[in-house]
């Protein structure tokens, strides 16, 4: 704690923060993919908060997200040695944006389960600069500011995160027509209908499923139309009887919550543009379920 605070200017710093959190979790979770760790850099930021010396700061927001985001940077690249040991494909941290369609930004950017997969391959500066452009829509005069770079550089850092988004990630569809394909597979996976399956999955889609090492989650994308469907009407009978599908919002689209009485065993999110469906990403690691869960219950 700074050592000039009293009762008031801890009361102005707490409301200061407070207005400013939406977006320090916001800029974080898009840069690390997980809530969780963007609850920790909220925190610490908040720590920092503390003990700095706000008379000096002029724009505390600005202050904030500087702090937030350097902080996010420094996780992910801890973060990065941690998912190189992770047990099968590491999927992004699904969060419920029925309450905040925009996750505490400009623009509801960035917040995709696949475009923050496809972040994951830019090195932690470059996602940070993408998103506090293309989310956020800070000039890139301030953006420069915020990574501690220049202007040029910062313009070539979100060019190159565009160019991998763009090369990587087909034009979507609609909110109407993703949902609509995602019932078509959801009634096709669940009764193994293989003519139905490949009706609906692009040429080159892959599955991924993140379970984190838990029994019977497949620890290698399957790619390829012919292979995902089969795989898929062959896990059929083991997945599904006994357990229930709930529509839900999970990062800015419609997604589905698969349960077994009162547990969550999946959630199913998917990439759909014209071609089909592009990516399946089925998250069954508990740890990563609970926190969403949690937000659907409260």
């Amino acid at each position: 704690m700074y050592a000039g605070d009293d009762a008031d200017s801890l009361k102005t710093a707490a409301e200061q923060f407070a207005a400013a959190r939406p977006r320090l979790f916001g800029v974080a979770y898009r840069v690390l993919g997980s809530a969780a760790e963007a609850e920790d850099v909220c925190q610490e930021a908040w720590v920092r908060w503390q003990n700095a010396d706000r008379a000096d700061v002029v724009e505390p927001t600005a202050f904030l997200t500087t702090v937030a985001t350097r902080l996010a940077i420094n996780t992910a690249r801890s973060a990065r040695v941690r998912r190189e040991s992770y047990v099968g494909p590491w999927l992004p941290e699904p969060v419920d944006t029925g309450p905040d369609p925009q996750l505490g930004a400009e623009r509801a950017e960035a917040v995709e389960m696949a475009v923050l997969l496809l972040l994951e391959k830019l090195n932690p500066v470059e996602r940070a600069a993408y998103v506090l452009r293309e989310a956020f829509d800070y000039p890139y005069r301030q953006v420069a500011g915020i990574l501690g770079t220049s202007e040029p550089n910062t313009r070539q850092l979100v060019s190159r995160a565009r160019r991998h988004l763009s090369a990587e990630r087909r034009e979507q569809v609609g909110r109407g027509e993703h949902r609509r394909l995602l019932e078509v597979f959801l009634g096709a996976a669940r009764t193994g209908d293989l003519k139905a399956l490949e009706d609906v999955l692009a040429a080159d889609v892959v599955s991924y499923t993140d379970g984190g090492g838990m029994r019977g989650a497949s620890r290698v994308p399957v790619v390829g139309r012919s292979r995902v469907s089969r795989y898929l009407a062959a896990f059929a009978p083991r997945f599904w009887p006994g357990s229930d599908a709930r529509w839900v919002e999970a990062n800015g689209r419609p997604a589905v919550l698969v349960r077994s009485g009162a547990s969550a065993v999946a959630l199913l999110s998917a990439d759909v543009s014209a071609q089909g469906i592009d990516r399946l990403m089925w998250v069954m690691s508990p740890a990563k379920l609970a926190p969403y869960v949690t937000s659907l219950n409260a």
